[in-house]
């Protein structure tokens, strides 16, 4: 059952609300009603369906998916790939064909999600695939009219990656991953490395999962390289860690979507898909949020995660 009792009617929702907003506290019926007006916008300007930056561009224009072969383009980060993969399936119930058009990196990742049928490598060029009707795939919710239950993610829709069963014994330290760094594209997002030495605690073994030149620091910080570029071995690895903290990128959303203890470090003014607030998202049952109490306090952040390590260092001990 939905949640909201009817659907939200376009003309009702006020002008500039946003469906980032929406989506934010899980009012997916209102955000697609926001969406639909938005489209109808679009589409009435004329504009060219590819027109402008590749992951600006509107590629649905609300054509029917039933029983059609559905080009899934992927035109945002790893991580949103990763996030909305979960859409997916509940699409290929609807559509005959769904072939994956995904960056090259992630080609086995989302070849192991339900109701792919197909994957091909994303280029600069035309897609090497015969299709009826194309999307990007942060636009699969609204074509189906997701509804917040079928974001909820009640189990890992990963498949098989990394593969292997992961036994762990508890008498050894228990193994922690670290990721502190991100792109030049958003450096608000970026935990000073020299403060995650506060999280060298007694029986934790710290494991460095930080790519780029940024992962000199692994070193100071008393951390383990065991970073890898090959994501099925990373995924691998995040099972068999205990624990992973985390800054809002990429890897956050693997070791999440793969069911992975993920504690994720958050500025005060994060993305649309956490909450403003609180421990919990929908989009993870198995991640818990620490943000910012104030614009840049990493050090508050790091403190907090301290805390909750000495707790659960605590618990790991007691339970060997």
């Amino acid at each position: 059952m939905s949640l909201a009792a009817e659907p939200v009617d376009p003309a009702e929702v006020p002008d500039g609300e946003n469906r980032f907003s929406a989506m934010r506290i899980g009012d997916f019926e209102r955000a697609w009603a926001i969406t639909d007006r938005e489209l109808q916008e679009f589409c009435r300007s004329g504009s060219p369906k590819y027109d402008g930056p590749r992951h600006l561009q509107r590629i649905w224009r609300g054509e029917d998916l039933r029983d059609k072969r559905v080009l899934v383009r992927c035109y945002h980060g790893l991580g949103d790939t990763i996030q909305f993969a979960r859409f997916l399936s509940p699409m290929r119930r609807m559509a005959r064909e769904v072939v994956v058009w995904c960056q090259p990196e992630l080609l086995s990742l989302i070849g192991g999600v339900a109701g792919v049928d197909q994957v091909i490598p994303l280029h600069d060029g035309v897609p090497d695939a015969a299709f009826d009707v194309d999307i990007e795939i942060m636009e699969i919710p609204h074509a189906i009219r997701a509804r917040r239950e079928e974001a909820e993610m009640c189990q890992s829709y990963l498949g098989a990656a990394g593969r292997h069963h992961v036994t762990r014994s508890q008498c050894r330290p228990m193994s922690v991953g670290l990721v502190w760094a991100v792109g030049d594209w958003a450096k608000g997002r970026e935990v000073p490395a020299l403060l995650l030495k506060r999280l060298k605690l007694p029986d934790l073994r710290l494991c460095s999962l930080q790519r780029g030149p940024a992962a000199a620091a692994a070193t100071e910080i008393g951390a383990i390289d065991i970073s890898t570029s090959d994501i099925e071995v990373l995924a691998g690895r995040l099972r068999e860690l205990d624990l992973l903290v985390c800054v809002d990128t990429m890897v956050a959303h693997l070791s999440a979507a793969l069911g992975c203890e993920t504690w994720i470090m958050l500025h005060s003014d994060c993305d649309w898909r956490w909450p403003a607030s609180g421990e919990r998202t929908f989009w993870y049952p198995s991640a818990r949020l620490f943000h910012q109490r104030f614009p840049g306090d990493w050090s508050g952040v790091v403190e907090s995660i301290r805390s909750a390590l000495c707790v659960r260092a605590t618990n790991w001990r007691s339970a060997d």
